[in-house]
């Protein structure tokens, strides 16, 4: 089942246009990612995804429902969740807090995402239950950003740049969580630079250029293929 669907989306900011005619489909239980270097327009999809911006034209589908026009609340409340680039945790509250602020089981999971079950994909932050959201290291952050995401039981896990700045220790717990994640099923967006980690954890892919879909493949295609890497991506 496609549980994600972008059709000819085009957008951009007042006078200029940033999208030009994006196909995205995303079917349930893989994990996908969006590729493609800085100012291709990944954050501008994002965006419009979430209703930040209007849509110039196209069509934008989750679980079947329209979004083209919904308020960002209501999207999110459909079951979609996004782990932001710089984290954006509550610098003011706990882990506990955190976590807690965002318990909601919106995709009506029969075993829901608990704190218990966070802790158990994190121990770091067991340890770290009662420390202020600014007391906590880049890493611990970005598992607790990851965690507060899982609270809320999305149908659709969204990753903007999880392993960005992040101690190459640290980055390999958030592949390996990843990895965890895709293996119990869950369906997921990533949008990250290290492509040869994408290629052994997602199923599809799909870079941008100048704001268009470039190439679209598996991830046996774009590993072959080490000549669209040098071309799209810079690596």
């Amino acid at each position: 089942m496609t549980l994600l669907e972008l059709r000819s989306v085009e957008a951009g900011y007042g006078a200029s246009q940033v999208l030009f005619g994006i196909d995205l489909a995303i079917r349930e239980g893989d994990v996908a990612t969006l590729l493609g270097r800085n100012g291709m327009g990944k954050t501008t999809t994002l965006r419009a995804l979430f209703g930040l911006i209007p849509l110039r034209s196209g069509e934008i589908r989750f679980a079947g429902e329209r979004l083209n026009g919904r308020p960002t609340d209501a999207i999110a409340r459909l079951g979609i969740a996004l782990v932001p680039e710089g984290r954006h945790i509550f610098p003011n509250l706990t882990v506990r807090e955190n976590l807690e602020a965002f318990a909601e089981n919106r995709s009506g999971a029969k075993t829901p995402w608990t704190s218990a079950r966070v802790l158990d994909l994190f121990p770091r932050l067991a340890e770290r239950w009662d420390a202020m959201g600014n007391q906590l290291s880049g890493g611990e952050q970005q598992m607790l950003a990851i965690g507060r995401a899982l609270m809320t039981n999305p149908r659709l896990l969204i990753l903007d740049e999880a392993t960005e700045g992040l101690a190459p220790r640290v980055r390999e717990d958030i592949w390996h969580c990843l990895a965890a994640l895709k293996d119990a099923g869950h369906t997921i967006l990533v949008i990250d630079k290290y492509v040869d980690r994408l290629v052994k954890l997602a199923d599809q892919h799909t870079i941008l250029e100048r704001g268009r879909v470039v190439w679209h493949g598996d991830s046996p295609a774009l590993a072959a293929d080490t000549s669209l890497w040098h071309r799209y991506l810079g690596v």
